[in-house]
């Protein structure tokens, strides 16, 4: 493979750009920057908690690198020819493949930078998404410097489950995690350990250090598509919001409220007080856990519409109907697609979760292609993310006590 070289024109177009964002919106601070004056070749790795978090990294730099970024995206982007000329490489989100493991190594022969967000998803309760096992591996394949961007802030900034930018301070930090040699020299789980205590986060924790109110305030609509079952019911679905910034339980009446740090409070009598959304976000999780641990047969099913993207018009399209199902093996998409009868089995196999927008749509990616799915209920999207996740953390499980008992 060769080496995309970004077209240095419109490198520094998209550079302003970011930096407008960076600065006005995002109100950006700088904490350390160790690649300003850095040559090649280095990888950066990033956390990722919003989805314009590449707008606060990408002007740190003179010098253009290389941003890995989702097909998804880069597909069903109008501006696909200009993406192209920054030297993108879009690639399967959480599936590599050898195509696009050696566009990545390119950069790095070339003695170039590139940056990378091994967690493929910006979160959606403040808990980063986990980050793939190949991944380590393949930094000690890259055989390069490796530096780490943590953003601070930016998913209160542009919350998953919202619209817009909420304008706040926010901050990044850029330093050295390994040097090649350091990499080479280490096993995999001491790369794994450092790589995940650079990169994990819960955005919550952090924000009781910063303490940073942002726009909006305690506004949280749309957080109820994220927090879907009551905590002390349990009841799923029923969580509403009003007067923007109250949380409520249509079935017992629980309530809490969002303070203008996004903190959370019980304004009912009944119930225990939850602080974090990423504590109610896991509560949830176990929740779910428990039922799939009991429960062999597990799945869940919905009707929806199916869209894939439009080459042409580079955004997706209805392309037809139908039923998904996920089960501990994969997912299963039976209905019409492109005018024909169709049943596609993809695996969910190695992956730790899908693309998603809460109450909206999941992606299911299988070889070049992407399916969209757009359910009928849409309240289902982040129960059916979570069950990807669960199934994922139980199969990682099984696999370590197979190596184990194998190793005795």
């Amino acid at each position: 493979m060769r080496y995309k070289k970004p077209n240095i024109v419109c490198y520094r177009i998209a550079q302003l750009v970011c930096e407008v964002v960076a600065r006005l919106f995002f109100k950006r601070t700088i904490i350390r920057n160790e690649i300003k004056n850095k040559k090649g070749p280095f990888v950066v790795i990033a956390n990722h908690q919003a989805q314009y978090d590449f707008a606060n990294l990408m002007g740190v730099r003179k010098e253009p690198m290389s941003f890995v970024i989702s097909n998804s995206f880069y597909s069903s982007m109008p501006l696909k020819s200009f993406f192209d000329k920054l030297g993108v490489i879009p690639k399967q989100q959480f599936q590599t493949t050898v195509s696009d493991m050696r566009n990545m190594k390119a950069v790095i022969d070339e003695g170039q930078s590139l940056v990378i967000y091994p967690a493929g998803l910006m979160c959606e309760d403040g808990i980063s998404t986990p980050i793939p096992q190949a991944t380590y591996k393949f930094l000690k394949w890259l055989g390069a410097d490796v530096y780490v961007a943590r953003s601070y802030g930016t998913y209160f900034a542009m919350p998953k489950w919202s619209k817009g930018i909420r304008r706040g301070k926010t901050y990044l930090d850029i330093y050295r995690l390994f040097t090649s040699e350091e990499l080479k020299n280490a096993d995999i789980e001491e790369v794994k350990a450092k790589t995940d205590d650079a990169l994990l986060f819960d955005a919550y924790r952090e924000q009781e250090d910063k303490k940073t109110v942002f726009a909006k305030k305690g506004n949280i609509e749309g957080i109820e598509n994220v927090l879907y079952m009551c905590p002390h019911c349990k009841s799923e679905y029923c969580m509403n919001v009003k007067d923007s910034n109250t949380i409520y339980c249509s079935k017992c009446g629980y309530e809490q409220y969002s303070d203008e740090y996004s903190f959370l409070h019980k304004k009912s009598e009944m119930g225990e007080e939850i602080r974090y959304v990423s504590d109610w976000s896991r509560l949830i999780y176990s929740s779910l856990k428990e039922k799939i641990e009991k429960d062999s047969s597990f799945f869940i099913t919905s009707h929806t519409i199916i869209k894939m993207i439009d080459g042409k018009k580079h955004k997706f399209q209805i392309v037809g109907n139908g039923n998904v199902i996920l089960d501990r093996e994969g997912f299963t998409i039976k209905g019409e697609i492109n005018g024909k009868e169709q049943e596609i089995f993809v695996s969910i196999n190695g992956i730790p979760t899908l693309p998603f927008s809460p109450g909206k749509h999941f992606e299911i990616q299988s070889g070049d292609l992407i399916y969209r799915c757009v359910l009928s209920d849409s309240r289902l999207v982040m129960k059916f993310i979570n069950a990807v996740k669960i199934f994922y953390e139980l199969k990682n499980k099984e696999t370590q006590g197979i190596k184990i008992m194998s190793e005795k």
